[in-house]
């Protein structure tokens, strides 16, 4: 070995301890060590987003984690629009429906769900196991409609556990409510029919997925000659999707939430 690879391996060696020693730049609570984790609350960063997904299917164009994959990276920007939040890892279990007879989304191979006795239950235990952690804000974002209510139902029983303890749980229902609001008009305002546009797979969920992650989508499904009906699970219509109209969806969600979070944590 000469003179100049000993120095350039040498450089490396410290460049790379020096790099292992500093703590991630993440906002993902498992990228984190418990040192880490705690040395960062200690520091102010005192709000935890527990995103929740789910298993289902949509359509044939679409990946089963399509709610999983969008509420990691939408806590994720919302965690760094707020600047004090850390993103817990994501609930891919749900309510959807029944088993026997199969109902719902149920009906499609692939679909998981949960019952929501289950659902609150792990929900409520999560919460308990942030408040342990000293977090001080517990923030529920939901991706789906169906369990919106299951969220309310676990932040207001463990706001009545907590009534003294300044600790408190939130469910951010508009962190779903503008898919279904804003996002759609920004899509009409564009010429885009409710019909179009749809309630599941249709023309805004799937622009929502390719703006997310273009891998979630299959694009050879969506040519023009081809048509996705309710038998296959879509309501809607996803062949004109795009991810520029999602990223406006994306940009929706994210703002909206993270003003949602501030004014029901202000004057923390």
């Amino acid at each position: 070995m000469n003179h100049f690879t000993s120095w350039l391996l040498a450089g490396w060696l410290v460049f790379s301890q020096a790099a292992l020693a500093q703590a991630p730049p993440t906002v993902f609570l498992e990228d984190l060590t418990w040192t880490e984790l705690r040395d960062r609350i200690a520091a102010g960063s005192t709000t935890v987003l527990v995103p929740i997904g789910g298993t289902e299917q949509n359509g044939p164009h679409m990946a089963l984690g399509k709610h999983n994959a969008r509420a990691r990276l939408l806590a994720g920007k919302i965690a760094a629009t707020l600047g004090n939040a850390v993103v817990a890892p994501v609930l891919a279990y749900a309510p959807d429906g029944g088993v026997n007879p199969p109902t719902g989304h149920m009906r499609f191979p692939g679909t998981i769900t949960v019952s929501d006795a289950a659902f609150l239950a792990v929900l409520e235990s999560a919460g308990r196991s942030f408040k342990l952690a000293g977090f001080h804000d517990i923030v529920f974002l939901g991706d789906h409609g169906g369990y919106q209510k299951d969220l309310q139902a676990a932040a207001a029983q463990l706001n009545g556990e907590w009534k003294s303890s300044g600790v408190r749980a939130h469910a951010i229902v508009e962190y779903y409510a503008v898919t279904q609001s804003a996002f759609r008009a920004a899509l009409k305002d564009r010429g885009y029919s409710d019909a179009e546009i749809g309630t599941h797979a249709g023309l805004a969920d799937t622009s929502l997925a390719l703006a997310v992650d273009p891998r979630l989508v299959r694009g050879e499904l969506l040519q023009p000659g081809t048509k996705l009906t309710a038998a296959e699970g879509v309501y809607g219509d996803p062949r004109r999707a795009n991810a520029e109209l999602g990223k406006i969806g994306v940009d929706m969600i994210v703002t909206r939430t993270a003003d949602a979070i501030r004014k029901a944590t202000a004057g923390r």
